[in-house]
């Protein structure tokens, strides 16, 4: 059977045929895929809080925030420097943990550079068992000045601590690996002596009326997505400012 016989009893279209619904194919598939990016893009320019156009602003005349506050946070950076990052956070929230990933950023780019200060605010909620004898911990880390080391230590390894019926032994394996000495660390976490401490942290964010963890401010504005690109988009836009 001669190959035109054979197209026709079998329905196959002859060669020219088929390169135009190849073409035809591949048309349709380049509408298609411009077709989904420009609806990818209309949505993400569409959503709140995408994009680097989100960043969040207070009026004029927003009061400042009450500075005198910062001394029951513990802080980082130098005094003077011209932004103030203000964090309240619960050492057992998750959200907590993963915002605690930025620190090392926010350290490297802004504090060391002397254009932040950090003041991290302890805001235990009552929901969570452990917060308050995590932030103790920490406390009493900070009386052997390693506060951040003990932070650190605490958010990496929030899924351990968290639902244990007794973290301290926990605690005090994060207080070796710090190097701390044991006896004098063991006898704050056991006493609670840095208590009143966490107290009055938790005292400022009440008054404040702060609901939620991670609240994160800079300067007097509270970001509405606690993650790096806006944090570090506010403060940008803060040290242009100045």
């Amino acid at each position: 059977m001669g190959e035109s016989k054979r197209r026709q009893a079998t329905g196959e279209a002859s060669p020219p045929r088929r390169k135009e619904k190849s073409r035809n194919a591949i048309v349709w598939g380049l509408v298609v895929v411009v077709v989904v990016a420009a609806l990818a893009l209309t949505f993400y320019l569409a959503t709140p809080g995408t994009g680097p156009i989100a960043l969040p602003s207070v009026p004029d005349d927003q009061p400042a925030f009450p500075a005198e506050v910062d001394r029951f946070g513990m802080q980082l950076g130098d005094p003077d420097a011209p932004v103030v990052v203000r964090e309240f956070a619960d050492y057992q929230c998750p959200a907590c943990a993963r915002f605690s990933g930025v620190l090392e950023q926010l350290k490297s780019e802004y504090i060391d550079t002397g254009k932040v200060r950090l003041v991290f605010f302890e805001m235990p909620l009552a929901q969570h068992k452990n917060a308050v004898p995590a932030a103790i911990a920490a406390r009493c880390a900070g009386e052997q000045d390693a506060y951040w080391g003990m932070h650190d230590a605490l958010f990496t390894n929030q899924a351990s601590w968290s639902t244990s019926s007794d973290p301290q032994p926990l605690f005090a394996g994060y207080a070796q690996e710090l190097e701390l000495h044991e006896g004098r660390f063991q006898r704050c976490t056991s006493t609670e002596q840095t208590r009143s401490a966490v107290e009055d942290s938790l005292a400022v964010a009440k008054q404040l009326r702060v609901v939620s963890t991670p609240t994160v401010i800079v300067d007097n504005i509270p970001l509405t997505r606690s993650n790096w690109e806006q944090l570090s988009g506010v403060i940008e836009q803060q040290l242009d400012r100045d």
